[in-house]
């Protein structure tokens, strides 16, 4: 019986556990430490990351896969198996040209009609835990028409936000949109970001403490979500013991289904920076 194969790109930030349960492909994309090029996830890994992060004095850079690298991954899928669809999600069209090369790689290949491509207007496991919710529905053999509806239902119901030190990485890597409404000097002001329906990073509150940072998303979520079980996913800087306080708040008030506890990668991080806290819930029936 024909099925579909689930390609995703590194930004999503998901476990590799749960990556290789479901056969989910990822394409990574490219960091560079001056002279020093890796691929994310592939030749440098969280920890690395974020030690290497806190001790240089410029910042690292970024770039999306080529789409040759993206024709190469559907070429290769097709072969395997052909009569497979591919359905390709990817990190938002608004922060980065990875959308815009997996479609130039769809392109490039004979067998494109059998190829699906999503923007996420996403990023980490804000698009990730759509991306598993994809691998799932395809181990039950769902369409792809049933595949990409519920991308889409988990990508609407689904809360985001970002607990950052500060904006200056969001700032110089161009990527910041309407949270430069935000920059100060504020003494422990806790900017909370999230993503907009454009796929834009926004500033949603600036927050004095930690503490009350975490609180605050937690009633947001709140206000938002209106159930009483959640899935949750909590994403650190290579750091889970800090995801603690905030696991323990949304305790309080949730029935807790699924926990995932992703690590965010090098891409994301050399964006929002060290000690940022990434939070993503739903529904646990989406």
């Amino acid at each position: 019986m024909a099925h579909t194969i689930i390609v995703t790109d590194s930004t999503a930030d998901i476990p590799a556990a749960l990556a290789e349960q479901y056969g989910i492909r990822i394409i990574p994309l490219s960091l560079f430490f001056g002279e020093e090029t890796f691929q994310d996830g592939v030749d440098i890994k969280a920890t690395e990351f974020y030690r290497r992060l806190v001790s240089v004095s410029v910042l690292p850079t970024t770039s999306q896969p080529s789409p040759a690298k993206f024709a190469e991954m559907y070429e290769s899928i097709h072969t395997q198996y052909p009569e497979a669809s591919i359905i390709s999600l990817h990190l938002s069209s608004g922060l980065s040209g990875t959308y815009q090369s997996a479609l130039i790689g769809k392109s490039m290949i004979d067998q494109d009609d059998h190829i699906t491509i999503l923007d996420s207007k996403s990023a980490s496991y804000g698009f990730g835990m759509a991306v598993v919710h994809a691998a799932r529905l395809a181990e039950q053999g769902k369409t792809v028409d049933e595949i990409v509806e519920g991308i889409e239902h988990i990508l609407k119901s689904r809360s985001l936000y970002f607990i950052v030190d500060d904006l200056e990485n969001l700032r110089k890597g161009g990527r910041i949109g309407r949270a430069s409404a935000v920059l100060g000097t504020l003494l422990n002001v806790k900017p909370i970001l999230s993503i907009d329906e454009q796929g834009q990073i926004y500033a949603v509150e600036k927050v004095r403490g930690q503490k009350k940072a975490m609180a605050r998303i937690v009633e947001m979520m709140r206000q938002e979500l209106k159930v009483d079980k959640i899935n949750l996913a909590l994403g650190h800087t290579a750091d889970p013991q800090s995801t603690e306080p905030l696991l323990a708040l949304f305790k309080e008030h949730y029935e807790i289904g699924e926990l995932v506890l992703p690590d965010i990668g090098s891409v994301v991080g050399s964006h929002t920076g060290a000690r940022t806290l990434g939070i993503f819930a739903w529904p646990d029936q989406p």
